[in-house]
């Protein structure tokens, strides 16, 4: 049976995690996670997923504030480990902690490296409207997503998925690549493939800003960026003096004139106004202080005026 030092965070490691859990071939012998934050509106003190998962199983956690002690170094030297494996953990592993393991860091990447290196390349996938993703097995090196290739999961990218449902369908391949991944590398099954750098590009963490929209852009530009900031941050706009969430909508072949963000309202459909007259229909928004909702059920509370403008103040 093959040691096993386990770090990451979020929901989409916590298959993995279960993965080696449930393995006949590893044991978990530390399981390294980011510190509990607060959340929601009340700020209630909340451990990550792979935290919550990991106690479950009774397994020791470990949720150093830096591994650049020490401390840290010495928590995890002392296990002997043959894997490190890390998905989405959040921190940089400095060198002394990469050198620990015999078999070496494997980590499990969201994209089809070296395309999309950095944060949130399953978000990026969607906004660049991209057809085909997948998630990369790599030896970690010191650089960001910067190491050897291992081996790959792909997948196609539905018309109209959202980063969240992405999301959840590339950490549903995570289990199998891992073990794939392991099982390889104690046999030597598996020959690290260097990345070529010329090919590669990098995206950086989402944020509030990013979440406004611009409709002086092609319909797909919209749909995709819609797509992409789903659930978090989530596209809006000015729907009047309130602001105005896109949830979600769809790709049509409905012209619709007037500027860029002109609504019209066509047989209990909901439409909008992009590039060139190309139309865009909203299918699911939520308002300022109501709830998310339908555009079907929007529109039995509100007619937009013939001619109104999202992303503009109403005059006072």
């Amino acid at each position: 049976m093959r040691s096993v030092v386990f770090m990451g965070s979020p929901d989409f490691a916590v298959s993995s995690l279960q993965a080696l859990i449930d393995s006949p071939d590893y044991d978990v012998k530390l399981v390294v996670s980011q510190t509990d934050k607060p959340q929601g509106r009340k700020q209630i003190l909340t451990a990550p997923p792979v935290k919550q998962l990991a106690l479950q199983y009774d397994l020791p956690v470990y949720q150093p504030k830096t591994l650049r002690t020490p401390e840290a170094y010495d928590t995890i030297r002392a296990l002997q480990p043959d894997f490190i494996v890390v998905s989405a953990y959040g921190k940089i592993l400095p060198q002394n902690i990469l050198d620990i393991p015999k078999y070496g860091c494997v980590n499990l990447h969201g994209s089809l490296l070296p395309k999309y290196r950095g944060a949130a390349p399953i978000q990026w996938s969607v906004i660049n409207g991209d057809t085909r993703t997948g998630v990369t097995s790599m030896l970690m090196n010191a650089g960001l997503d910067t190491g050897d290739i291992l081996l790959t999961a792909e997948t196609e990218i539905g018309e109209n998925e959202t980063a969240g449902e992405l999301f959840d369908r590339l950490a549903a391949l995570c289990p199998a690549l891992l073990l794939q991944t392991l099982d390889a590398l104690v046999s030597g099954a598996v020959t690290p493939v260097k990345q070529n750098d010329a090919d590669a590009t990098y995206v950086t963490v989402l944020d509030k800003e990013m979440a406004f929209l611009d409709f002086n852009v092609p319909a797909s530009v919209l749909h995709n960026k819609i797509r992409g900031l789903n659930p978090w941050p989530t596209a809006k706009t000015l729907y009047g003096d309130k602001s105005l969430k896109i949830h979600a909508g769809r790709l049509t072949d409905r012209r619709v004139s007037g500027a860029p963000g002109t609504l019209v309202v066509d047989r209990g459909r909901l439409f909008v106004a992009c590039a060139d007259g190309e139309g865009y229909e909203i299918t699911e928004l939520q308002l300022e202080g109501s709830k998310r909702m339908s555009a079907a059920d929007f529109l039995r509370g509100h007619t937009p005026e013939k001619g109104f403008v999202l992303g503009r103040k109403e005059a006072s």
